[in-house]
């Protein structure tokens, strides 16, 4: 070699030739990503291995390495990324040729720029630190040898993931406080609008901490996608470093277009998008691995006192019945080990339901089990799939987890293709906390809230979960809602009538609060346009609940008393127009043939007299009818105590009751009289497991008739036993009289989260207020019950307006 060669390999290899290769490599456009951030990696490493072996030889040093910890140790450098070094000593060398050693390797660094997080300890020293110090024993989980004695290095390795192993319950809870502590600080990244891409919920460290459970043995977190989020976050921040020059990990909004054009992408939109999505599979990612974390580290903790309880037996989880075919088991909902998704299709919303009024997260593996194996739903779906989805988006705050869930494996955009243009989407406009989709979500969350506002409570929910779904669409986003939430209402099941009124509610969910706040409303053009767009008053109110869940989902600044209060003198001076028109009673429909047949076979025996049978839906792809539901007919001589009766019998038998009917009628009699027969029609379905049998059913209504049953004391001996849970607190029950309901009686109506027995205490309550039920129309609407009840007191003539209502209070605390 001659002196020549030797003297440019020594420049190459010193500061100036460090930063110029550096340099080369950073602008180079072919090579980005994983491969740049390698290749940054190994030419740091060169350089810095020429630097440690000139030093240590200087120095005299021995027994001693060069070690890069936390991203440096993974070999994933960005542009301006810390250099994470420990110089690592079998402490052998003297404090002072130690010291020259470093100050010869951490001085070059600091001359050429570059952040340095270093430390120099022994072994034990590194043990005892990394023992102490949460963060420092997670940096050394990534060490990987530099230079130097490659021995010393692989042994401290082993150390510390032996420590981190045996010390798993202890230091597992701190770093998931840890994580839980930063998210409350930083926000959740695939919301903000300007996210930290390392340190925001769903970023960078977060990935890192599923890395460092992983390496505990506990637990590992789900790895569908998480390499590929990781590499997203870090490309974008790669970019944004060559972009701004600088060490940040925020992506301000006025780096967006830079950054999204470095990296190829059509926009800040698309760039946004795309980290968003990245963020949310971390989030979920995060989740499931905490969720499994915390259950192995409590399984651990009570296994060795179960052992001794049970003298040695394997223990074996609960598994406690929520919905047909759905259980909890160890804190999870997941698929009883009968259940059949490939044959039954609502069954991956029977499941979501069920979770979200639990308060309990889905299982991953159900989660994933349902994506591959469950039934598309037949469109438009079945009745119970249109319930099932709104008792889902009726359950509250539980909902989000569990719509996140199913997203996290693509089955909403299955369930509901047009989802697919709103997912991830953000919102520049800083009044949004949240991304399109999951303003969706939180506006039904908000709904849920409002249920007791409204007649169909069902209806506010669906609107509310579509009220944006125009925002995937060019031009104005409620024109193309409404053209959108009319198909996926159908689809969803509901008929003609009621999509029309889903439509209207999107197309107009801004409405109110842009005329109230920005139109002259004592102008009567104005309140008479409202009025016109709206159309009804039923609708208005559907509209006016919606609007206030829609401001309060977007954020604190959309939403005030002076803006409530500006829509609700709106709202009145629109229900006053839409009054003007007086309403029809609609005409009572004639019984059908079935129903004609029971009764006059009640009529003959004096007893009850029921039918049961399912009702066929549309043909499904292998030609057989989907069941949509479970008809029951009951036809019985009028008397007290039916109602109460009938619905006390249902629930004792685990059946809901989704709809039903109660009617009085008359027919005549063989010597020429007539005779009171009721007639109740009723849609139910088992709340899991099979159907009673019809002659069990009117055996133990003839039983309740003739108080030989005690369905109170039975209902109260059930719920002791299985108490039922709730996710979150439901809103309270809200009885009333409705104004103007009908001529010939009192109408009543409740507004209460469904239960079993709701019914049954219902019924009760009115026959002790010694008031007549003369027709009722009830409706389980997901999660919620909308029951009208047409009453009048024993001389058959409507009840006075005070006596009315002092009725509706002994209900309504009756179920209180």
């Amino acid at each position: 070699m001659t002196s020549t060669e030797t003297t440019t390999e020594s420049e190459d290899s010193g500061p100036s030739g460090y930063a110029a290769a550096r340099l080369r490599l950073l602008q180079e456009k072919a090579q980005s990503g994983p491969p740049r951030r390698a290749a940054l990696a190994r030419l740091t490493d060169d350089w810095l291995t020429g630097l440690f072996t000139a030093a240590a030889e200087h120095a005299g040093v021995r027994g001693a390495a060069l070690v890069a910890v936390g991203g440096y140790g993974r070999g994933e450098l960005s542009p301006r990324s810390d250099l994470d070094l420990l110089l690592l000593h079998d402490g052998s060398a003297d404090a002072g040729a130690l010291a020259a050693l470093a100050d010869r390797i951490w001085y070059p660094v600091w001359d050429l720029g570059l952040s340095l997080d270093h430390s120099v300890r022994t072994p034990g020293e590194a043990r005892r630190t990394a023992g102490e110090d949460l963060k420092v024993q997670l940096g050394l989980l990534d060490a990987r040898a530099v230079a130097g004695d490659l021995g010393l290095v692989a042994g401290l390795r082993t150390a510390i993931l032996a420590d981190w192993r045996n010390q798993a319950p202890r230091r597992l809870p701190a770093l998931d406080e840890l994580c839980r502590e930063r998210a409350e600080r930083m926000g959740e990244l695939q919301f903000l609008l300007e996210p930290d891409l390392k340190e925001a919920r769903g970023g960078l460290r977060d990935a890192t901490a599923l890395r460092a459970v992983a390496a505990s043995w506990v637990a590992d977190a789900p790895r569908e996608g998480l390499a590929e989020a990781r590499r997203t976050l870090l490309d974008a921040r790669d970019a944004l470093h060559l972009t701004t020059g600088r060490a940040t990990d925020r992506l301000a909004l006025q780096e967006q277009d830079q950054v999204a054009e470095a990296l190829g992408l059509l926009d800040a939109d698309v760039l946004l998008r795309q980290v968003y999505e990245a963020a949310r599979t971390v989030s979920y990612a995060t989740d499931v691995t905490w969720r499994e974390v915390n259950r192995v580290l409590r399984a651990r903790s009570v296994r060795p006192r179960l052992r001794a309880m049970l003298g040695g037996g394997k223990a074996v989880p609960e598994r406690t019945p929520l919905a047909d075919g759905v259980v909890e088991a160890d804190g999870e909902v997941v698929l009883a080990r009968a259940a059949r998704p490939e044959k039954d299709p609502v069954l991956t919303l029977r499941a979501a339901a069920a979770a979200a009024e639990s308060g309990l997260p889905l299982s991953r593996h159900l989660v994933r089990h349902l994506a591959a194996a469950a039934r598309p739903l037949p469109v438009p779906w079945p009745a119970e799939a249109r319930e099932e989805l709104v008792t889902l988006l009726g359950a509250g705050e539980s909902t989000v987890g569990v719509w996140e869930a199913l997203e996290s494996e693509g089955i909403i955009t299955r369930l509901l293709p047009d989802w697919e243009r709103v997912h991830c989407r953000p919102q520049r406009n800083p009044v949004h906390t949240w991304t399109v989709d999951r303003h969706l979500v939180e506006t039904a969350v908000r709904a849920a809230s409002l249920t007791r506002r409204v007649h169909r409570p069902d209806l506010l929910l669906i609107a509310a979960l579509l009220h944006d779904i125009g925002k995937g669409w060019p031009g104005d986003h409620s024109a193309a809602g409404e053209v959108i939430a009319r198909d996926m209402a159908a689809r969803i099941g509901f008929d003609k009538h009621d999509v029309g009124i889903v439509a209207t509610l999107v197309r107009h969910h801004l409405l109110l609060v842009e005329t109230a706040t920005r139109r002259d409303l004592d102008d009567p053009a104005t309140v008479r346009s409202v009025a016109t767009a709206v159309g009804s008053a039923s609708t208005l109110e559907l509209l006016h609940a919606l609007t206030e869940a829609d401001a309060l989902a977007t954020g604190p600044a959309a939403w005030s008393s002076w803006r409530a209060s500006l829509v609700a003198d709106l709202v009145k001076r629109v229900a006053a127009v839409l009054a003007g028109e007086a309403p029809q009673e609609p005409e009572p429909a004639a019984p059908g043939a079935e129903q004609e047949r029971l009764a006059i076979e009640a009529l003959r025996t004096g007893e009850p007299v029921l039918s049961l049978h399912t009702q066929p839906g549309p043909p499904a792809d292998d030609g057989e009818p989907e069941p949509v539901g479970v008809e029951l007919l009951i036809a019985l001589p009028d008397r007290p105590g039916v109602l109460p009766a009938a619905a006390g019998v249902l629930a004792l038998h685990r059946l809901t009751v989704r709809a039903a009917e109660l009617r009085a009628v008359e027919l005549p009699t063989e010597v020429g009289d007539s005779a009171d027969l009721l007639l109740l029609s009723w849609r139910v379905a088992a709340e899991y497991g099979s159907l009673p049998q019809a002659a069990r059913l009117r055996a133990d209504l003839v039983r309740a008739l003739d108080g030989s049953l005690d369905i109170r004391a039975r209902l109260a001996e059930r719920e002791a036993a299985y108490p039922r849970r709730r996710g979150v607190k439901a809103p309270p029950p809200r009885v009333t009289v409705a104004a103007a309901g009908s001529r010939l009686a009192t109408v009543i109506e409740v507004r209460a989260q469904d239960a079993p027995g709701l019914l049954h205490r219902i019924g009760r309550a009115l026959e002790q207020s010694a008031v007549r039920v003369r027709s009722a129309h009830v409706s389980t609407l997901g999660a919620n019950a909308v029951d009208a009840f047409y009453v009048t007191g024993t001389d058959g003539e409507p009840l006075p307006e005070v006596r009315a209502a002092e009725v509706a209070k002994e209900v309504e605390k009756a179920l209180g």
